[in-house]
């Protein structure tokens, strides 16, 4: 008796394991959502501009929650400010959670990581604020839905000219690929533009995560530069630019649009009035449909003004939204070929084509701290 108690109880559990996959496989085929990934820095040193890029995704979800019928879903995992993370957290994303395409990162350093995780898997991955031109370089599934550091870097190098500047300093995180890449773009506009190599006073590094600048401001001091470009992290930059005041130097400091973020404010206090940056959004040129949606929803949920860093992550959700409609599939090269056609797509941003490279053809936003707030100073279009 026991023995055929045994068998009935050995073939029921084998029939509830064959019922039970099949079941899988016939929810999955049934499945009601498409799953986007999103993996930006939300602990760390960059956590502050990933929060800011995290609630333009959200957004834009909340406002076009469904494409081809189905839920989108956002699986949203932290990268931590890590580059091993950030590889380790594109491919868990891509293998384990089955997401269709990547929206990420802020920080070019932590998109870069994760450029030949998608690349082999053949899963697009569109970026939201990483502007080094290595992103997309060599890599058919990397996109963006920012503009990029020559074109940036040209945009500061004209502005810093046309304020009278001709011997600028530059204060580079040498540790971060996008603070490099920006500077060494400046670089090269700023000295074509004065047609003097000797244009650049001095290049001086520091690490991401320095709290004391006293050694190289004290060189810099003594240089006497027209005129600082700094690119870097919002904490450091701040830092930088609150010690360069209290050592006497009055050069106006300029970044990028790592800068659009309350903590370089907070951190630098009234120190940084007056800095200068880079960005690609603002209200003033807010000509789209979309973005007059995006700046209603947004104040009306955070009652403040959005950054660019949200706007631009607001827009990468767009992107993939867009090429999974037009490609009228849910399979990840069918999407990467419809994402690589974008064109003229209305964004927040503005108009959003991508160019044979992945990288979005969009204009600049120059704005100031003043009275505690960034505020818009100019724009300037794409030539």
């Amino acid at each position: 008796m026991k023995k055929v108690l045994s068998v009935l109880l050995a073939s029921a559990v084998m029939l509830g394991a064959l019922t039970g996959c099949g079941s899988d496989k016939k929810e999955e085929g049934k499945s009601d959502s498409i799953k986007l990934g999103v993996f930006l820095p939300l602990t760390g040193d960059n956590a502050a501009g990933g929060e800011l890029e995290l609630r333009g995704i959200k957004l834009a979800n909340k406002l076009h929650p469904e494409v081809l019928g189905k839920k989108v879903e956002l699986v949203v995992a932290d990268n931590k400010s890590d580059k091993a993370e950030a590889a380790s957290v594109a491919a868990r994303l891509i293998e384990k959670d089955k997401v269709v395409t990547l929206l990420g990162s802020y920080g070019s350093s932590l998109a870069m990581a994760a450029g030949n995780i998608v690349k082999d898997a053949k899963v697009p991955a569109i970026g939201t604020s990483c502007t080094n031109p290595q992103v997309t370089a060599n890599n058919d599934y990397y996109f963006r839905a920012c503009f990029i550091d020559p074109f940036q870097g040209t945009v500061m190098a004209n502005y810093a000219f046309k304020q009278g500047a001709r011997k600028v300093a530059i204060v580079q995180e040498v540790s971060n690929d996008y603070s490099v890449g920006l500077a060494k773009f400046f670089k090269e506009a700023f000295v074509k533009l004065t047609n003097d190599p000797n244009a650049i006073i001095d290049i001086a590094n520091y690490q991401t995560g320095d709290k004391d600048f006293t050694a190289v401001l004290t060189n810099l001091k003594a240089k006497n530069p027209d005129a600082v470009f700094a690119p870097g992290n919002f904490t450091e930059s701040a830092l930088l630019v609150k010690q360069a005041r209290q050592l006497g130097i009055e050069a106006p400091f300029m970044g990028g649009d790592t800068w659009e973020t309350q903590e370089f404010i907070d951190v630098g206090g009234k120190e940084v009035e007056g800095c200068v940056m880079s960005t690609a959004f603002d209200r003033e040129k807010a000509s789209t449909e979309e973005a007059q949606k995006f700046l209603k929803a947004y104040t009306d949920e955070y009652k403040a003004e959005p950054s660019a860093l949200t706007a631009m992550a607001y827009d990468s959700y767009l992107i993939a939204v867009d090429a999974i409609k037009r490609a009228n599939s849910t399979e990840p090269q069918k999407i990467r070929d419809a994402i690589a056609q974008t064109k003229d797509l209305e964004a927040v941003t503005g108009k959003t084509t991508l160019d044979k490279n992945g990288d979005a053809i969009k204009a600049a936003v120059i704005k100031v701290v003043k009275d505690g707030k960034f505020k818009y100073l100019d724009y300037v279009d794409v030539k």
